[in-house]
């Protein structure tokens, strides 16, 4: 089962993270993946909205990671995780660096969402929720979450 969602503006994709962080708890791994531009962050931005943490999201290609604390006032009581495995790409073995990140040290108590990390961090869980993000010429975002493994495709009919 994939849900496709078509996203006619930049703020409608971070409407539509907030409406998906509804479905998420901790434990959960979003692999986010599309073109440079397409709205991996926004969604992101939405999503830590809807999680209610701490900090400006933005796009962490520099840093890698950045760990977003719940906010209790905004409703938050799941940490989420936010990395970046675009840079990693060209390494040696990528697969060594996202270990050096450390992720599986956090997955199991927050929403681990990563970008460009599809084949590098699937092995953390044992399902997660690929999120496919194309940009068209009139700037609609398309939106595709593939569920892999676990309860993920019951979870994502409350999004309907």
């Amino acid at each position: 089962m994939t849900v496709r969602v078509t996203l006619p503006t930049v703020e409608d994709t971070r409407d539509f993270g907030r409406r998906l962080a509804g479905v998420l708890r901790a434990g959960d791994l979003l692999l986010l993946t599309g073109p440079l531009g397409a709205g991996k962050t926004a969604l992101t931005q939405g999503l830590g909205t809807g999680l209610g943490v701490r900090g400006d999201i933005t796009s962490p290609t520099f840093v890698i990671a950045r760990v977003h604390r719940p906010d209790p006032a905004r409703g938050g009581a799941v940490a989420m995780v936010h990395a970046d495995a675009y840079r990693l790409g060209d390494a040696t073995d990528p697969r060594a660096e996202i270990d050096d990140l450390d992720l599986d040290a956090s997955v199991d108590d927050s929403v681990t969402v990563v970008e460009w990390g599809e084949g590098l961090v699937e092995q953390l869980v044992d399902a997660h929720l690929r999120v496919r993000i194309d940009r068209r010429d009139d700037d609609t975002r398309v939106v595709e979450l593939e569920p892999v493994g676990g309860d993920w495709a019951r979870r994502l009919t409350a999004l309907g």
